[in-house]
């Protein structure tokens, strides 16, 4: 694999044009996969059956988190700003010594059966709730309520998702019987 990260657990693929910046600040868990032409740039706790899709970009440097709880996932050519610069303060950029700038450092979650579609935007500090899911396309500034669609820039609700099914087969997997 050639990563050394902080934890992984089994039946992990990580592509090799994957860009993982700082893997001595990644804990994967297990039937993960991290697809061709990812970059991660932030500390991450990635759960279990969890997939980050093709040329997803997830940026904020070392000071910043990103948490995807099991079954979460994230849809190709999605952006995911864990950091950023302050823009109403100093000076931008990574290259400008601290002292001439604001960053804003944070985490983004998330939570068990989440996931973006492709080309979505989730800024600092958004937790999208369990089972929330973003159309693709979408921005997403504020949190996400539970088992909830959202559309749109910014996001907005539009529909709910019928969590018991989703449920009964997240707990299946995790009980081991399909996998073994």
């Amino acid at each position: 694999m050639g990563y050394n990260f902080k934890k992984y657990g089994k039946d992990l693929v990580v592509e090799n044009t994957a860009i993982i910046k700082r893997p001595n600040l990644v804990e994967v868990g297990n039937h993960v996969c991290i697809d061709v032409g990812v970059y991660l740039a932030t500390e991450s706790v990635i759960g279990d059956y969890v997939h980050i899709a093709p040329y997803t970009c997830i940026i904020g440097g070392a000071k910043s988190k990103l948490i995807m709880e099991d079954f979460s996932g994230v849809a190709a050519g999605s952006k995911i700003i864990c950091g950023t610069d302050d823009f109403t303060k100093g000076m931008l950029n990574p290259q400008i010594p601290n002292q001439y700038k604001e960053s804003k450092y944070d985490t983004v979650t998330f939570e068990k059966y989440s996931c973006v579609g492709v080309n979505c935007v989730v800024m600092p500090g958004v937790t999208l709730g369990e089972g929330s899911v973003v159309g693709a396309g979408s921005v997403i500034t504020k949190d996400t309520k539970p088992w909830t669609v959202y559309v749109g820039s910014p996001a907005k609700e539009v529909g709910e998702r019928d969590k018991s099914k989703i449920i009964e087969y997240g707990k299946i997997l995790k009980n081991g019987t399909i996998w073994k």
